[in-house]
């Protein structure tokens, strides 16, 4: 029987598009591809996720890469891409969160994120429905290695037969079956996810955004 649902951050709860934390800091046109490739792109913006190097080292790592009239843009867009502006929530998913909490389900972060990500999770519509959270950061961990799902299990005393995990990408799907937990890829369609849980036997609505 499902308890806990396990959700991802990204793509999931907000839409991560880093296009408009560009257009936020007015970056030109001509200039995104590049910037976009270099950092949101680069070797270093997963090494902070998986917190093997320091803001300081990753962010003068990509702006040698930069030409000099576009390294003062790296900054804002490595330690505050969340600012500028309100977070993009995925259509409702905060209703899904305030109705599987009424359910009596356990509801719990499961994120490949910096360890900034408590500086602007509070921000996120239904946020204050999760019982706990693990950031890959602090963990020194990215999904889909399969000790951060065991990492989760341990800190919160979740047995995986009874979690289930949605995560746009199938990679992280797949990594969370290895060690017993079941889950769904979500599309950005909520009516299919709640069709889902519903399979799973999580009683959630049916047939609504």
């Amino acid at each position: 029987m499902i308890r806990n649902i396990i959700f991802d951050m990204g793509n999931v709860l907000i839409h991560y598009v880093p296009e408009v934390f560009l257009e936020r800091i007015s970056v030109p046109e001509e200039d995104r591809p590049l910037l976009l490739r270099e950092v949101f792109g680069s070797v270093e913006w997963i090494r902070m996720d998986r917190g093997s190097i320091q803001e300081d080292e990753a962010i003068a790592a990509m702006q040698a890469r930069l030409p000099q009239r576009l390294r003062g843009y790296v900054p804002p867009l490595v330690s505050g891409w969340w600012d500028g502006g309100p977070l993009l929530p995925v259509g409702g998913m905060a209703a899904l969160l305030e109705e599987l909490k009424g359910l009596g389900y356990g509801i719990y972060l499961l994120s490949n994120a910096t360890v900034r990500l408590p500086e602007y999770f509070d921000r996120i519509p239904g946020s204050q429905f999760f019982d706990g959270k693990i950031v890959s950061a602090e963990w020194k961990l990215l999904k889909p290695q399969h000790e951060i799902y065991e990492t989760l299990f341990r800190e919160y005393s979740l047995k995986p037969e009874e979690c289930f995990f949605i995560d746009d990408l199938h990679i992280n799907i797949e990594g969370a079956l290895c060690v017993g937990m079941a889950g769904a890829i979500f599309y950005d369609d909520m009516v299919r996810l709640r069709r889902e849980l519903n399979s799973a036997g999580v009683p959630v609505k049916t047939g609504q955004n």
